[in-house]
């Protein structure tokens, strides 16, 4: 079995009533554009070429928070939630679970749907975004959902989304298109790691996607030596040596998926940095494919590129099945 572990989806429910109240900001979304994400007869297409293949569901962009009201995200989470679950329960061999939809601009109520989610959905962790209406997730407002999350035992999914609201829009952030999620990805890291979450909840677990974002690449920036100055400078937080040593120790606490599109040396850098046990498929289906594909090549790829890694088939093993299994708690 391969348990694609980053698998987006818009549940066509909640897609419709967020079409309603957010049309014009929905429309420029992948939604409109991809049938794989909504249309599960199309999804169930794609899968049928990866009969090994089972997914964990996770809801495509836009942020709820970042479109409607609090009071209409709650609606709306516990709509995408229930569709996802019955998806989940029509489909199991396609489907193993779901990280749950929360209503982030409100935290009491982010918890009580991730408990809801948890306990009576049996979803397997939640989904967050890497800025929550601009702030960073290192805020301490955040921090009673990561102690519930510590409790279940069970990871929190990061995706990334841009630290200001009308940042889609803007030239500068076009013009980084590509560069821009594994950006966001590795401030949000830089702003956990810095927080004291992982401190405060040693069984913490996040799941970034594609494959950690920069920080692998620029491990040894992140761990050179003055940047604490800066922090000191910009928060007033005192960083001493040891402290850095921790933050720098951090970063490697995250576990992270294989959505490079098939780029074998980025999923050894990731590999080098984090670990085997860290490393989990994920494909990014099917947003990675473009449009005309509706998520083929994704999944292809990602699967081409980790079997080309140069490492044992018992690794191989560990990220296509092993530790998604231990992390998601899915074992019998």
């Amino acid at each position: 079995m391969k348990i694609d572990v980053f698998a987006h989806f818009l549940p066509k429910k909640y897609a419709d009533v967020l079409h309603k109240k957010a049309e014009e900001q929905v429309r420029m979304w992948a939604g409109n554009r991809n049938p794989g994400l909504s249309q599960i007869d199309v999804r169930l297409r794609i899968m049928e070429m990866y009969p090994d293949v089972t997914q964990v569901l996770t809801v495509a962009t836009p942020p709820l928070e970042t479109l409607v009201t609090t009071s209409e995200a709650i609606e709306l989470a516990r709509i995408a939630n229930d569709e996802m679950a019955e998806v989940v329960t029509k489909y199991p061999n396609r489907f193993l679970s779901a990280a749950a939809c929360l209503p982030l601009g409100d935290i009491d109520e982010a918890i009580k749907e991730a408990d809801r989610a948890i306990t009576q959905l049996h979803f397997r962790g939640i989904q967050m975004f890497t800025a929550i209406n601009g702030e960073p997730l290192g805020a301490e407002k955040f921090k009673p959902l990561y102690e519930r999350m510590a409790q279940h035992d069970l990871p929190i999914w990061i995706h990334p989304w841009f630290r200001a609201t009308s940042a889609a829009g803007d030239l500068v952030t076009n013009a980084a298109r590509g560069v821009d999620w594994p950006f966001e990805t590795s401030v949000a890291m830089g702003s956990l790691a810095l927080s004291g979450v992982f401190e405060d909840y040693p069984n913490i677990k996040f799941i970034t996607h594609h494959c950690g974002g920069m920080v692998p690449f620029f491990s040894r920036r992140i761990a050179m030596p003055g940047w604490e100055k800066g922090v000191q400078r910009a928060t007033g937080k005192v960083i001493t040596g040891e402290k850095k040593s921790k933050v720098v120790a951090n970063y490697r606490k995250f576990y992270t998926d294989t959505a490079v599109y098939g780029n074998s040396s980025a999923l050894m850098c990731g590999y080098d940095y984090f670990g085997v046990d860290r490393l989990l498929f994920g494909t990014d289906m099917p947003l990675g494919g473009g449009e005309s594909s509706g998520g083929y090549r994704c999944t292809q790829e990602t699967i081409r590129s980790i079997e080309e890694m140069d490492i044992s088939a018992v690794e191989k093993d560990k990220i296509f099945e092993d530790n998604a299994k231990r992390l998601l708690k899915l074992e019998p």
